[in-house]
């Protein structure tokens, strides 16, 4: 069954907001960033608690990280992530949609399937935050519940709502939590501070390819139904 989007303020908002992955130099000013930062912080919150910081990456600081992301990735090292992003194993209807996303990506930007190079090139941009003018790392203290993260979740998606109605655009990057001891290293983080994702944000290159992207979302009648 298929849903029909109405075209108020909202949903033509969020049916704009897409992973972006090609950005322009055009600087963000930090002011527009920190408001963007207070409108996601208004996300709901169990018991208000409010958990998860953001902390931008800069300067030297942000490219010795990237550098060492991107060297510990060619070379194949492994780290114990803090968290489990994806099932393990991936269910089979779930690998379909992983697969889906991926063609949808490099197809984009017409890199092969069998081109090993091109692919590992472009998913190594994201050690790079994509180029983007503003860096962001995600982090949530370590010992919060599992409900803690749905409520930094709502205030990322926020976050990245909030971007896209200001004419900027955005990716969350969830390759970077897995390097969080090299995250925490070059961020001066403690042990406390779990690495969820980074986020990039500034704004879309029209020129280029990949932010041509677009990934298909699943009909109403896959996860919603009435009872009674």
């Amino acid at each position: 069954m298929s849903c029909r989007v109405s075209a108020d303020p909202f949903s033509t908002l969020a049916q704009a907001r897409t992973s972006v992955r090609g950005f322009t130099d055009q600087p963000v000013p930090d002011a527009l960033l920190h408001e963007l930062l207070v409108s996601a912080r208004l996300a709901p919150s169990g018991a208000n608690l409010q958990p998860g910081s953001f902390v931008q990456v800069r300067g030297a600081v942000r490219e010795a990280l990237s550098q060492a992301m991107s060297a510990a990735y060619r070379e194949g090292q492994a780290e114990a992530e803090d968290y489990s992003y994806f099932p393990d194993p991936m269910p089979g209807h779930l690998r379909r949609r992983q697969v889906a996303a991926a063609r949808a990506l490099y197809d984009s930007m017409g890199i092969a399937r069998e081109d090993r190079a091109g692919r590992d090139q472009q998913f190594e941009r994201n050690f790079r935050f994509f180029d983007a003018p503003v860096a962001l790392v995600v982090t949530i203290e370590r010992g919060m519940g599992s409900g803690c993260f749905m409520d930094l979740g709502m205030a990322l998606y926020g976050l990245l709502l909030a971007a896209q109605s200001r004419g900027l655009a955005s990716c969350a990057i969830g390759a970077l939590a897995s390097y969080p001891t090299l995250v925490r290293s070059h961020l001066g983080l403690g042990a406390e501070s779990q690495v969820v994702c980074g986020v990039a944000l500034g704004y879309a290159d029209p020129a280029q390819a990949v932010n041509s992207t677009r990934t298909a979302r699943a009909e109403l009648d896959s996860y919603f139904k009435a009872v009674g």
